[in-house]
């Protein structure tokens, strides 16, 4: 959860599905071939089915996928595979229930894992997502991992990043890959790196028996150069970079009535002059005390990372 006293995005300001159809069909146009949805919490948004419906019929998206906490998901597993989702990860940061509710305020630990347990038979591949944090849950990186095996999910470890809301964030308190590997090298044995040419945040590793799990390592060994991501928040501000701290508003020329023609070419035009290199200019920082102060996340809703998505 962010920090307490957040600002909401404003009801009328949140994109209409057929805006949302609008805006990938400009994206896709473009070359964009995956999309996935994040939040914040999509299982929140009403009848996301039919979005996702809409969204898996265009050709062009061949890798249609899904981030979520997990609370509502049990009930809408099946109709998210129905629909065509293609993947889906699942947020999982702590299998022990003090921990799961101090980390995301709420006693949901055992929905979140009727969620899992639903959705693994239906989504082959399913993705576990934990941010390690020192002193807070790095003692659970091999009990995640057997956690994964038993749902047949690849389990992705993420190194804890300052950005957005991490406002108790600081360098002591990463876990680095490195360590990480240590960790689980001391207790399964030699780990393998898979080799495979992949634009996927994580590096992936394969345990003695066989076992895959992935390392996201954007704080300690950032990935600027290759990352060909953006992000569209839920009131469609374009970002190009998760640290960055302004957007391109695309909703304002959608509602105008602008050409998709237009908008592909507002879009072309910020793209092609990208510099973005967040990670890499705060690993290079003398300052690496959090980004941004709470008094400016209340102020700003868009500083949140519930507003662009992880």
């Amino acid at each position: 959860m962010p920090e307490m006293d957040y600002v909401w995005l404003p009801r009328e300001d949140i994109l209409h599905f057929e805006e949302i159809e609008t805006l990938v069909g400009v994206l896709t146009s473009l070359g964009v071939d995956k999309v996935r949805l994040t939040g914040g919490e999509p299982l929140l948004r009403r009848d996301l089915p039919e979005l996702i419906h809409r969204l898996a019929g265009r050709p062009a998206i061949r890798d249609l996928a899904m981030t979520t906490n997990g609370v509502l998901l049990a009930p809408q597993a099946a109709a998210l595979r129905d629909a065509g989702l293609h993947r889906l990860t699942v947020s999982l940061d702590s299998l022990r229930p003090d921990r799961f509710q101090r980390l995301t305020r709420f006693d949901e630990l055992d929905r979140v894992l009727d969620g899992i347990g639903a959705a693994a038979p239906l989504f082959p591949g399913l993705k576990l997502d934990t941010v390690v944090i020192r002193g807070v849950n790095d003692d659970e990186l091999v009990d995640l991992l057997e956690f994964g095996r038993r749902q047949g999910a690849e389990v992705r470890f993420i190194e804890y990043m300052d950005v957005g809301g991490a406002t108790h964030w600081s360098m002591p308190r990463v876990v680095s890959r490195r360590e990480m590997l240590d960790m689980l090298t001391a207790h399964y044995g030699p780990i393998t790196p898979v080799v495979e040419e992949s634009s996927a945040p994580a590096d992936r590793y394969t345990l003695p028996d066989g076992t895959t799990f992935g390392i996201i390592s954007s704080t300690t060994e950032p990935f600027c150069e290759s990352c060909d991501r953006s992000r569209l928040t839920a009131d469609g501000v374009w970002y190009l970079c998760l640290y960055a701290t302004h957007g391109t508003d695309l909703r304002r020329p959608l509602r105008s009535g602008a050409s998709a023609e237009h908008l592909a070419q507002l879009i072309r035009a910020t793209w092609e002059v990208r510099s973005d290199r967040g990670a890499e200019e705060r690993l290079a920082s003398r300052d690496r005390s959090p980004l941004i102060p709470v008094e400016r996340l209340r102020r700003d809703p868009h500083l949140e990372m519930h507003t662009r998505g992880g």
